[in-house]
């Protein structure tokens, strides 16, 4: 039997996350309803139930800023290196 890899999408994480977390069947049972593994889905619910925890703790905001900051340092990175660039191709062309 070949591993075949599937890809789900975040809603669908979602929803089999929060039957889990819900608790009104067993695992193997909403498993077997999805035909995901029962470690995928433990993963799943870790996952959903860390997610949950940051998002009252406000680390996800920190963690967005900072990606933000970064992305603006390369803009100003990329922009700098453009200028420089045109530059030169300026004075060698001369």
């Amino acid at each position: 039997m070949p591993n075949i890899k599937r890809n789900h999408s975040a809603g669908f994480k979602a929803k089999v996350a929060l039957e889990l977390i819900k608790e009104i069947d067993k695992i193997s049972s909403i498993c077997s309803k999805y035909s995901i593994h029962p470690t995928q889905a433990g993963k799943w619910k870790q996952q959903a139930l860390s997610g949950l925890e940051a998002s009252f703790t406000g680390k996800t905001t920190d963690i967005i800023k900072s990606k933000d900051e970064t992305i603006d340092e390369l803009y100003k990175q990329i922009g700098q290196l453009k200028v420089e660039l045109d530059w030169l191709k300026k004075k060698l062309s001369i």
